[in-house]
């Protein structure tokens, strides 16, 4: 049997809204191993990396250049029997890098059920059946949109911003409002908030554009007090500079008027966020590592000038509603793994993503010195890893191979895993995407 290391030849997929040339993280990363006739483009936007077995950019094993999907299931033993049997001898995730230059789309990723039904309807738009969590690391600062604010917040916008109100109606405001202020039934705050972004979202394309230029004067107008000097965070000066910004991208678009039932999230490099089926939101800015049930299926509503729809998406979603702190995951130490440094002071760390869902997680290695290196225990799955930074090695068995920015490895199961530091300059960052079921009460993500 082969040794259960593979290095992966990945695709990159280029879309208007991803970063031009070498600015693209996704576009440097897939440069760093060879491809037939790939050259990176300086105008060109290059928007993800994708790394896995999804049938739209499958990896391919870079030695022999056949597909991972095709040796996975040629090779049970490199996914774990118990993972090839329940996910059809499929990764059960999509391991990606985002590189975003303008706003990606308003959307959301269906459950279950409803992935089924919309693949059965219109498989052209719903190229698959399976649901869609998705889990976002920043690499680089970042901006999104994600999960509907607080009430209060939407209420405040919607008194003191005119434009809104008439685009929500008259009738849907009040009953908005009344549900914020009187209501103490969270059901019935979710109904006025669904009554109220439904009424947005199906406004009549010549009214959003008369209202997005009421809007933008009022912004022009007001500048950092915009639209009033207790705006809810995080305030008129960044959305004063935010909105135009948008309107720039996708001028007259009914996503300026989303973003003030949305929350305004950023992150730091290191920071996450989870995102479960049927939460809303749009990414802005930023590069970031990004995993996802493996699944391609996105309904749509704005930002983009692809297929919208509206009907599904204002009917999916939860409506659940929080402040931003409430989509942020705070990683842990991962357990299953021994670092070991060259100084008594070395702070590499192996800090573990665990979303609430079963198929994945994933570790970031921060190895900060020349010989740090961590040891991955063996789990009864697989793992795919991407190196972010730096210069390494990694080792399973018998055979180490070099590390650097861009490269990309799949780890069979059952394999322990070596990643070693050889650069004293900066550090070898590296993100491991793994899957492995609950057993016996225990699962490889150190959970009882």
């Amino acid at each position: 049997m082969q040794v259960p290391l593979l290095r992966l030849q990945c695709g990159v997929n280029s879309y208007e809204w991803g970063k031009p040339g070498s600015d693209s993280a996704a576009a440097r990363y897939a440069a760093a191993t060879p491809r037939d006739g790939f050259q990176i483009e300086s105008e060109k936007p290059y928007a993800e990396l994708w790394m896995g077995t999804h049938p739209s950019n499958p990896s391919s094993d870079l030695e022999t250049k056949r597909s991972l999907l095709d040796l996975v299931q040629d090779n049970q033993a490199l996914m774990g029997q118990d993972i090839a049997k329940k996910y059809d001898q499929k990764l059960p995730f999509l391991f990606k890098v985002l590189s975003i230059a303008k706003a990606l789309s308003i959307q959301a990723h269906p459950n279950k059920k409803l992935a089924a039904q919309l693949h059965k309807d219109n498989p052209k738009e719903y190229k698959d059946d399976n649901h869609k969590p998705e889990m976002t690391i920043a690499i680089t600062p970042f901006e999104g949109l994600c999960g509907f604010r607080p009430l209060e917040e939407t209420a405040y916008f919607l008194k003191h911003i005119k434009s809104l109100r008439r685009l929500v109606s008259a009738d849907a405001s009040k009953k908005f409002e009344s549900a914020v202020e009187t209501s103490k039934s969270q059901d019935e705050q979710k109904q006025a908030l669904r009554a109220a972004f439904t009424s947005l979202m199906e406004s009549k394309d010549e009214d959003v554009k008369a209202a997005s230029k009421e809007l933008l004067e009022q912004v022009q107008s007001q500048q950092t007090d915009f639209p009033g000097k207790d705006a809810p965070a995080p305030g008129g000066k960044v959305l004063a500079e935010l909105l135009p910004r948008l309107n720039s991208q996708f001028p007259s678009d009914i996503g300026l008027f989303v973003t003030f039932f949305l929350n305004f999230v950023v992150l730091e490099p290191g920071e996450a966020m989870f995102l479960r089926a049927d939460d809303i939101h749009a990414y802005i800015s930023g590069d970031i590592i990004e995993c996802m049930a493996a699944s391609d299926n996105v309904v749509r509503a704005g930002f983009t000038p692809k297929f919208k729809d509206i009907p599904n998406l204002t009917s999916m979603l939860t409506y659940t509603f929080a402040p931003p702190s409430s989509q942020k995951m705070t990683p842990v130490p991962y357990p299953y793994c021994k670092l070991n440094t060259t100084s008594h002071s070395s702070d590499s760390l192996a800090m573990l993503y665990d979303p609430p869902i079963e198929e994945f997680a994933v570790v970031k290695t921060d190895l900060k010195n020349a010989g740090a290196k961590v040891t991955f225990e063996g789990i009864e799955g697989p793992a795919i890893i991407i190196c972010t930074d730096g210069k390494g090695k990694i080792s399973v068995g018998p055979k180490t191979e070099e590390v650097q920015e861009g490269y990309v490895y799949f780890v069979g199961a059952t394999a322990e895993c070596v990643l070693e530091s050889t650069d004293a300059s900066k550090p070898f960052v590296t993100f491991r995407a793994f899957c492995e079921l609950a057993e016996e009460g225990v699962d490889g993500k150190g959970n009882l």
